[in-house]
Parts: structure tokens; sequence; C-alpha cells
């Protein structure tokens, strides 16, 4: 029994380390290659942790070698733009100014149903309205819709807002960060004073509290029931 468990503790871990590996990706993303690769060291895991009489190695050196794989193919592609296109493709222009490219969209066996479902989640449903919808490597839609149709941004309604910076989180679920205010050039007595802003008597009445790149604080009082 504890065989057993400790196999599939290691073997989880070799697996979490080759994901990482891989880049961070959601599945939807994934080229081929990396599927691919991702499908073989899941059934290559599952064997030696359903069979205690393999040998573990048996799963940890397959996987490592298809990591190692990987590996090399990402350095050729990052070198040899032929090696990139014979590997992952092209991205597919399936709909140029308005019209339909029905020699890509025969290419990439895409139908219609597929590509109108497309549009309709990205929120596009006329088609004279699209300049270019782009069939990515990664199975992605890429819509690209003429200037006219799209939202308008505060530079063109000329609206003036400063931009904020990222946010950094000071205290999280209760948990003062000092790292992060010590990096933000602010002590206790200011961190102190906003909490009794917001009603705060201690750090575990906060559930999340951040500051932004020119002093801007949000203040999130922890909820009573939990």
């Amino acid at each position: 029994m504890f065989t057993a468990f400790s196999r599939t503790i290691i073997l989880y871990f070799v697996i979490i380390v080759g994901i990482r590996l891989m880049g961070k990706r959601q599945v939807g993303e994934l080229e081929p290659s990396e599927l691919v690769l991702s499908l073989l060291i899941a059934d290559l895991a599952s064997v030696p942790m359903q069979d205690p009489a393999l040998p573990l190695h048996t799963g940890i050196i397959p996987i490592l070698t298809l990591l190692s794989l990987s590996m090399i193919l990402s350095i050729l592609t990052m070198h040899s733009v032929r090696f990139r296109v014979m590997l992952c493709g092209r991205p597919s222009v399936v709909i140029r100014s308005g019209k339909i490219n029905q020699e890509a969209m025969r290419q990439t066996r895409l139908t219609i149903d597929e590509l109108l479902e497309e549009l309709r989640t990205q929120g596009y449903t006329d088609l004279s309205s699209i300049q270019y919808a782009i069939l990515e490597t990664n199975g992605m839609m890429s819509v690209l819709p003429y200037s006219a149709h799209k939202p308008p941004t505060q530079q063109m309604m000329a609206l003036s807002e400063s931009d904020r910076g990222l946010p950094i989180i000071i205290i999280s679920d209760g948990e003062l960060l000092e790292r992060n205010l010590s990096m933000c050039g602010y002590d206790y007595t200011w961190l102190t004073h906003h909490m009794e802003k917001n009603d705060c008597a201690k750090y575990g009445d906060v559930y999340l509290l951040t500051v932004d790149e020119v002093g801007g604080v949000y203040c999130l009082k922890r909820s009573t029931a939990r």
C-alpha cells in the first residue's frame, strides 16, 4: 500500500515539473505537439501507478525522454522558421475584408456553423463588420473588426484618466505581506491609518487590501459569515 502511494506521489511531481517546463498554457492553447506530449505523459504515468510489479523507472525514463524531446523541439522552433511552420503550421485567414475565404475554410476543415459560433462568442454577428478573422495555430480565433466597429476608447471620447498602474497586495485574507508593504515604501502607521478608515482593527479583519502606483488604496473588509 505504501509502495503504491509513494510511486504515485513521485510520478505526480515528475508530471508537474514536466507541465511547468511546457510553459503556462491552457488546454485550448496547446500546440498539436504539446497536446500529444501531454497525452503521452499521462498514459506513461498511469501504467506504473496501476501496476506495482513494474519498476518505477519504466515510467520515469520515457517521461523524461519526452520532456527532453519537447525542449529540443522548442529550441529548434525558436531558431528555424521552416521547422516552426512544419511543426506548428501557419495561421489561416478565414475572413478577409468581410468575405469568407472558402479555400482556407476547406483547408482547416472549419464549418460555417463553427465559424459563426466562434464569432458570436466574441460578440460579432455581422460578417461585413469584420476586417480579418484568423484561425491561429493553437485553434483560437482572432477577430479584427473594421475601425468603425471597434469599441470606443477613452482617447477617442476625449476622456482623460491617469494610469493607476498595477495594484500591489498588502493584506491577503487576513495575512500581512510585509515584503510588499516595504516594497511600496509604506510603513505600519500608514497601514493602520487605512485599516481604521475601513473599520478594521486588526489584519484578520481585512480580506483584501491593495495599493496602486499612484497611492490609491482598495480595502475590503472580511465578511463576518465564515
